[in-house]
């Protein structure tokens, strides 16, 4: 069991950070419930290497990458496994974020376009909109900066035709 002390920093630094779990969740999940098994996953993830997070790069930089990879695993697995580790060993006061209407709808159209983006796309998509730095998503993704420059162009044009053409209902 974890000691009380690493418990409450680990909750203080993940509500801290819950946004970025929740548009990680979003971007790789179509459905309510969906979101919440990865939430649930990536926490699980987190709290397992917590204790060997030497702070060597921000929290949510280590974050990131822990959340990333566990969404891409989980969409490459396909099947959902059960987790040995029981959800009341799990902290549980992590908070859950609300939007208003009006900017849940404009949520909503963002993550129909990203969702029809390459796994790849998706994360270096959320980066961006978090701006983040180059060379903290190259950090995070382990993607040169030259290469993710060349994506975040790619992704944009993309992203670009795709709210078009969902503008004037074509596809």
């Amino acid at each position: 069991m974890q000691e009380p002390i690493i418990q409450d920093e680990f909750i203080r630094q993940v509500n801290q950070h819950r946004g970025i779990l929740h548009k990680v969740c979003r971007l790789y999940c179509p459905n309510r419930q969906d979101q919440q098994d990865l939430f649930q996953e990536i926490i699980i993830q987190l709290w397992r290497s917590f204790p060997s997070f030497r702070a060597e790069s921000k929290f949510s930089t280590w974050l990131y990458r822990i959340a990333l990879n566990t969404a891409i695993s989980d969409l490459r697995k396909q099947n959902r496994r059960l987790n040995p580790l029981p959800a009341e060993s799990l902290p549980t006061q992590l908070q859950d974020i609300q939007y208003s209407g009006e900017k849940e709808e404009q949520l909503k159209q963002l993550y129909t376009a990203i969702e029809q983006l390459t796994e790849i796309e998706k994360a270096v998509t959320m980066l961006y909109l978090e701006d983040k730095p180059y060379q903290e998503m190259e950090e995070i993704l382990g993607i040169s900066q030259n290469n993710l420059r060349v994506k975040m162009a790619r992704v944009k044009d993309k992203l670009r035709k795709l709210t078009k053409e969902a503008a004037h209902g074509i596809g």
